[in-house]
């Protein structure tokens, strides 16, 4: 039943907690190595970027947030991307670069800067897809705005009852798309007339709800021609660049690259087996080998999970869990945990296959290999599980359980589409994972 095709709720649900979760679990910017691919709508104008953050000249209460919230210098989207949104005349941006790169703290930038902070109105509206990602983009405003009190936020979420006829006095508000909608023109708590500043925060997570997307162009059809439209995603599939180009009229693109996730440092295995109990007993036999660094198990479904989870416990081993139905603060925090070492192995699903980097992870054991909903082989997902390691140029390693004639067809394949061998794993090949993991 995991395999039936998820519906569109459940997947906005996993792309918006995967994001919340990476802003929880950050504790400071990614340093990229990417190069940033940078498209003027005018390609006249004379196109730079900053080092600093005094070369914006920042109101000094402002910059005195930066600092506070303890950026040094911009990061690689910030030097370029700062400069266009702070532009005169206002310029429109579209940018793309995946979470903890600096973004929300860049056009949390943009707006403050734009506010007139006497006018004691709504200047700048920010749409964030879920109540959670609306309140983490909140606290950024109230951190880098500490030293500047006159301003003020508003959430638009659900929850947040206003009294019919009442006219809303902060300056800035953000909010879901169906509340915002409902400000702006039922309700009319909002004038969009007025608004300087439009923020369109994780386009991506955004689209995932066909709804989302309709009630973000009626806002945006609502608000001034010259009021400046900002869109941020971590993704550039088709259906958010068609969604960009509808709510941002003439942009500016800024693109980051993303970081080519290689094999070249990672050692396969994998591991015959026929059922599910022998996978079991086999990676118990590896366990002492492995646990000597820390490893990430992945699973197909939460159900495996729980159970190998288990049974790794009765047998007195130390394993963490980590599966979709937690909430987003417990999976933090037990990643958190594994961070810190208290566990050293963390049992799976593929809801954290994306974009958690722990530096430690030297091994991967894929005990259920990657298949898309119709059964073929995942290549995208076992790129990035097994991409968990090998990170910061060191070797990594990848163990895969083979219990049918149907996963072994799997790993052929995923072994063509990768070009690269993988070797069956012997008892020799146990004493070598010791050494690598030492």
């Amino acid at each position: 039943d995991d395999n039936v095709e998820k519906s569109e709720d459940e997947e906005k649900e996993d792309r918006a907690a995967q994001s919340l979760l990476n802003k929880l679990i950050r504790s400071n910017l990614v340093d990229t190595t990417n190069q940033v691919e940078v498209l003027q709508r005018d390609p006249t104008s004379p196109l730079y970027s900053v080092k600093s953050f005094e070369e914006l000249r920042l109101k000094p209460q402002l910059l005195q947030g930066v600092y506070a919230m303890g950026f040094n210098r911009p990061s690689k989207i910030q030097e370029n991307a700062l400069p266009m949104m702070l532009a005169e005349p206002p310029q429109n941006l579209i940018a793309q670069s995946q979470s903890g790169t600096g973004k929300t703290a860049a056009f949390v930038l943009a707006m403050l800067s734009r506010v007139e902070p006497g006018n004691k109105y709504p200047q700048c509206l920010c749409l964030s897809p879920t109540y959670e990602l609306a309140l983490q983009t909140g606290k950024v405003i109230e951190q880098m705005g500490n030293f500047y009190p006159e301003l003020k936020l508003a959430y638009a979420v659900r929850g947040n009852k206003l009294e019919r006829g009442q006219k809303i006095s902060e300056q800035i508000v953000i909010g879901t798309p169906g509340t915002v909608l409902d400000w702006c023109s039922k309700l009319k708590f909002i004038d969009p007339k007025k608004i300087k500043v439009f923020v369109l925060d994780e386009a991506d997570v955004m689209i995932a709800t066909q709804g989302h997307q309709d009630q973000s162009i009626r806002i945006q059809r609502m608000l001034p021609r010259d009021c400046q439209m900002l869109l941020f995603s971590a993704t550039f599939e088709d259906s958010v660049w068609k969604f960009a180009q509808k709510v941002v009229p003439d942009p500016n693109i800024i693109k980051l690259k993303r970081e080519e996730e290689t094999l070249d440092t990672i050692k396969q295995y994998y591991v015959l087996c026929n059922n599910r109990d022998e996978k079991f007993r086999a990676l118990c036999n590896i366990y002492g080998a492995i646990t000597i660094a820390q490893a990430m198990i992945f699973c197909h479904t939460r159900k495996t999970a729980g159970w190998l989870a288990a049974e790794l416990s009765r047998e007195g081993h130390q394993v963490a869990l980590l599966s979709g139905e937690m909430m987003v603060e417990q999976r933090a925090a037990v990643i958190e945990r594994f961070r810190e070492g208290k566990e050293k192995v963390l049992v799976t699903t593929n809801v954290c296959a994306r974009g958690i980097d722990v530096e430690q992870v030297s091994v991967v054991i894929n005990f259920d290999l990657p298949v898309d909903k119709d059964g073929n082989p995942d290549n995208e997902t076992y790129l990035h599980r097994i991409g968990r390691t090998g990170r910061f140029g060191k070797r990594g390693l990848a163990i895969n359980m083979v219990d049918s004639k149907h996963s072994m067809n799997i790993l052929n394949r995923i072994q063509e589409h990768f070009n690269k061998k993988i070797n069956k794993l012997d008892t020799d090949d146990l004493d070598e994972i010791e050494k690598i993991n030492n």
